[in-house]
C-alpha cells in the first residue's frame, strides 16, 4: 500500500471536539505532497486537528483562493502543453471536480507522508505551512506573472508528477454523511 496524501473540503474546520459535518472528498496522491495539494491550501493557511491521525498534522487553507491559484497555475502551465491531449484531460478533470466538491476550506491530511521520514510529524507539518507551502506558492504566483520562467518549464516538464493525482468522491479514507 502506498502512502498517500488526502485532500479534501469542508464547510468549516475541525477542532479538538469535532470533525466538520460534511467532509467531500477531492484528492489522494502517492508517496508525496504534490505541488498541487501544496497550492490548494496556500491561502489562510493554518494547521489543524488532524480528523485522521492523533498529532495536529492536518492543514486547512481557504478554498475559493486555492482553486483559483491551481486553476491560474493549470493555465500558464497549458501554454506549452496546448497539443498535448493527456494535458487537457487531465486539466479537465480537475477543474470539474473542484467545482462539484467546492466548500469552504480545503482539509489537506499529511500524516502517511510525513511519518514516512522519521522526523517529528508535528514538526514537519509545522515546517511544510512555514516554508514549503509558502515557497511554492511564491514560485507559481511569480510564475504566473512571467517572471519564473525555469521554474514554469521544470514544472510542465514534469506535470504528471505534480497535478496527475487521483480525483475522486470517494478515496481511501473516506467520511460518511
Amino acid at each position: 500500500m502506498a502512502n498517500r496524501s488526502y485532500l479534501y473540503s469542508a464547510d468549516s474546520m475541525p477542532n479538538e471536539a469535532e470533525i466538520p459535518k460534511r467532509i467531500r472528498c477531492i484528492s489522494e496522491h502517492s508517496w508525496d505532497i504534490p505541488l498541487a495539494h501544496k497550492l490548494m491550501v496556500g491561502h489562510g493557511t493554518t494547521i489543524v486537528p488532524s480528523m485522521i491521525w492523533n498529532p495536529p498534522i492536518g492543514i486547512a487553507a481557504d478554498y475559493a483562493d486555492g482553486a483559483a491559484l491551481l486553476r491560474s497555475l493549470l493555465r500558464a502551465v497549458g501554454k506549452g502543453l496546448e497539443k498535448d491531449a493527456e494535458f487537457a484531460e487531465c486539466v479537465a478533470r480537475t477543474t470539474a471536480h473542484l467545482e462539484k466538491q467546492q466548500a469552504k476550506y480545503f482539509l489537506l491530511e499529511t500524516g502517511e507522508i510525513v511519518s514516512m521520514t522519521g522526523d517529528d510529524p508535528a514538526a514537519s507539518v509545522r515546517r511544510l505551512t512555514s516554508e514549503d507551502i509558502p515557497d511554492t506558492v511564491a514560485n507559481a504566483e511569480a510564475a504566473i506573472a512571467g517572471r519564473k520562467d525555469d521554474w514554469l518549464a521544470s514544472v510542465r516538464a514534469d506535470w504528471q508528477k505534480h497535478f496527475a493525482s487521483f480525483y475522486s468522491e470517494a478515496l481511501y479514507f473516506s467520511f460518511p454523511e
